[in-house]
């Protein structure tokens, strides 16, 4: 209320993130030659604050010293400040977390990087107290130290951060030699399925103790690894692990009961009390994972839940123009009169609320049973609160429950005297009137700042949900999306793609002055996203769309000396580094995905010179996918479809035909990982038939649609039926 007391450049930003610090008392800069100028014309150190909108740590640093009227002084009289959205300049945020985790051993968001005039980090962390702690150096004094540090050793200051950025230069040289081979698949998956199997945990699923993520690239590389030793006991085993993580996962508080989708990660074991914000990344990758799971088990629990995300992120994640928003925040305002955020405020229930929503009496089961009693016993809630004090440090939970799955639908049942069925209904009922109390409460905060490479992941979500599920519905959502990214994160005349753009306040949708250009996860994550639409639709100009932009990456990001792909393009003066990934985290690096990319542009284009690339790629990574293949299963699982050459599956048929869509719902229903599917319906000028002249000679048997199952451009005998397919395809 009123007019704010301070505004500074970041008003004229149009990310969400930049924006929330627009009214601080620091006087902020956006990252860009105005910033650079002041500080070599003043001679004073930058100090870098990269963050992102949805991140608790940075809401809480930035109450605690970015709104403190001192402290900003201090920061305005002794440095130029400049605030970084991470998801809009992942370039800028990469070059100094590598900083920051090599000289700090961790990292993490809020970062805070002291930089010299030229750009180069001398100093850096993650969140800072404002003021000192027993164990914890405050802000304030960090800024007047390194500020008189400044003023009296500016020569050995200006040496030190030479010497760094050289040895930053040697570490983050990835390099293949040309003459070198990519590393034997067998030897990589098995090392990568070892380490993963150490580290997992058998009893709550997860590969690790705490905090758990749900890290999809782990559960895709198990399916794969399965899919390639089925009758093993390793192979059981990689499916076992990959399953029961999903459904832990699935039980656990880190998913959103009330309101669908996924929470970030969970603080403890259990999958119980999450990190609350969500990520758009999560539910495109989880979606997948959860269809994956479809396919191979066919347990309908697994479509459920990948139904449950797409709802999710159809009904809050979605923009009427097509395109999907970045995340929703962790911290709300409990009620509308509140004066302060909390984290979870949004998604968690004291017994007695539940209660009150949930009086009625349930016919048939135990005396005097309410639907509350029920439902809190099937959800683990407490009358004090379900939440461990330790899992809740500020007391932001304290008599809270966050609602888990505690007990079989058996189990609950048969404690209450219910059939299993009305249990069901019973739960859903109890559902649905939360989310009605829960929309009355004030909603987190929304991102709406669309990606190119998130809403890639997610049309892949969308895309192969849809073709596995027989949900056309899905579908569709992804070809709106993707026609979306085309028409507003695309430059037709440069033939490249734009990083962001953002819902204005009239729900328009907006770019800024200056464009921020694609980077190489940009590219990737929306030609993957292509491949996987065309399979879902069968549109060739999806095929094309994608075949281009593989050209326009290798143009821009390609290393002709090191092999593999740099994150950001060349020519931009304030990156001091060119980066590659090699690590799959949350989402998988770059690297990893344009493997299978690669591979699968060389199947629908014929150009073989593409798995030459993807050969040099993991020859760039060997030595990292032999020793620590964990750090990379997403590539470690391409490597497999390298060595095994992927099967080209080829319908010729009409398309609108039952007998066609029968060979197609066979290849949807079955996990085959290293496969591409084309669909021949005759027509002589269609693409496929222009860039692959073997596909002409293929005919339909006895007028019906056939099938063929091709390798390196040979072709087995034809099948005309769905059993047959299937036996080619799961041998």
């Amino acid at each position: 209320p009123g007019s704010p007391c301070y505004t500074n450049r970041l008003v004229k930003e149009k990310s969400p993130y930049l924006l929330q610090h627009a009214h601080n008392p620091v006087d902020w800069y956006p990252w860009g030659q105005e910033a650079f100028d002041k500080a070599k014309k003043e001679n004073k150190l930058i100090f870098l604050s990269v963050g992102y909108s949805t991140c608790h740590w940075c809401h809480v640093m930035e109450e605690e010293s970015f709104k403190n009227k001192e402290i900003g002084e201090i920061m305005n009289k002794n440095f130029v400040c400049i605030k970084v959205d991470r998801e809009e300049r992942p370039d800028v945020d990469k070059v100094y977390m590598t900083f920051v985790q090599a000289t700090s051993g961790g990292g993490g968001w809020p970062m805070s990087v002291w930089l010299t005039p030229d750009l180069k980090p001398f100093a850096g962390g993650t969140y800072f107290p404002p003021d000192d702690r027993v164990y914890r150096v405050g802000f304030r004094t960090l800024l007047l130290r390194i500020a008189e540090q400044w003023n009296q050793n500016k020569d050995a200051l200006l040496e030190n951060s030479q010497k760094i950025m050289e040895a930053l230069q040697i570490q983050a040289r990835i390099r293949g030699q040309a003459q070198e081979s990519p590393p034997p698949s067998e030897e990589v998956m098995a090392m990568c399925f070892q380490q993963l199997s150490k580290s997992y945990d058998e009893e709550y699923g997860g590969f690790s103790e705490f905090p758990k993520f749900p890290t999809p690239v782990n559960l895709n590389f198990l399916f794969t690894y399965w899919a390639l030793h089925r009758t093993t006991p390793e192979g059981a085993r990689a499916l076992q692990m990959a399953l029961h993580t999903l459904k832990m996962m699935a039980y656990g508080g880190i998913h959103d009961h009330i309101g669908q989708g996924f929470h970030r990660y969970s603080t403890d074991q259990h999958w119980h009390v999450p990190h609350f914000e969500k990520m758009l990344y999560d539910q495109g990758q989880l979606a997948t994972a959860y269809t994956r799971a479809f396919q191979i088990s066919g347990d309908e629990f697994f479509a459920d839940v990948a139904g449950d995300i797409l709802l999710y992120v159809s009904r809050d994640l979605s923009d009427q123009a097509g395109g999907f928003y970045s995340a929703e925040d962790a911290d709300s305002y409990p009620t509308a009169t509140s004066g302060e955020k909390r984290e979870g405020a949004f998604c968690v229930w004291t017994a007695e609320e539940i209660r009150a929503l949930l009086p009625d009496p349930v016919e048939g089961a135990t005396e005097g049973t309410t639907l509350g009693d029920v439902f809190m016993h099937h959800y683990g809630v407490k009358e004090d609160g379900n939440v461990s004090p330790a899992k809740d440090p500020h007391e932001e939970l304290k008599g809270k429950n966050v609602l888990m799955v505690r007990y079989s639908v058996e189990l609950t049942a048969a404690r209450f005297g219910l059939e299993q069925g009305r249990l069901g209904a019973l739960l859903r009922q109890g559902r649905q009137r939360l989310a009605a109390a829960r929309a009355q409460r004030p909603r987190p905060h929304l991102d709406t700042k669309m990606l190119a490479s998130w809403n890639g992941l997610m049309i892949s979500g969308f895309a192969q949900a849809g073709a596995a599920l027989a949900k056309e519905e899905y579908v569709r959502q992804a070809v709106r999306a993707a026609d979306f990214l085309r028409r507003h994160l695309f430059d037709p005349s440069s033939g490249r793609l734009l990083r962001s753009c953002y819902r204005d306040k009239d729900n328009t949708v907006e770019q800024s002055t200056v464009p921020i250009q694609g980077f190489l996860e940009d590219y990737v994550f929306v030609i993957q996203a292509l491949f996987d639409l065309y399979e879902a639709s069968l549109d060739q100009g999806w095929l094309e769309w994608a075949l281009q932009l593989q050209h326009t990456q290798d143009k821009l990001f390609w290393d002709p000396k090191g092999f593999a792909y740099f994150f950001s393009e060349a020519g931009d003066p304030s990156l001091l580094l060119r980066l590659k990934d090699d690590q799959d985290g949350a989402e998988p690096s770059a690297n990893s995905v344009t493997v299978m990319n690669l591979l699968r542009a060389a199947c629908y284009s014929g150009h073989m010179e593409w798995v030459e690339k993807a050969g040099q790629i993991l020859a760039a990574f060997s030595e990292r996918l032999l020793k620590i293949p964990i750090a990379l299963p997403e590539m470690a699982r391409a490597s497999a479809a390298f060595h095994h050459t992927l099967k080209q599956v080829v319908i010729c048929g009409d398309p609108q035909g039952e007998d066609t869509k029968d060979l197609l719902r066979c290849v949807h229903s079955v996990f085959c990982p290293n496969k591409v599917l084309m669909l021949d319906d005759g027509a002589g000028t269609a693409f496929l038939r222009r860039q692959l002249p073997f596909v002409s000679a293929l005919e339909r048997k006895d007028g019906k649609a056939t099938a063929y199952v091709c390798s390196n451009f040979t072709c087995s005998l034809p099948v005309t039926a769905p059993r047959e397919l299937r036996r080619m395809l799961v041998p």
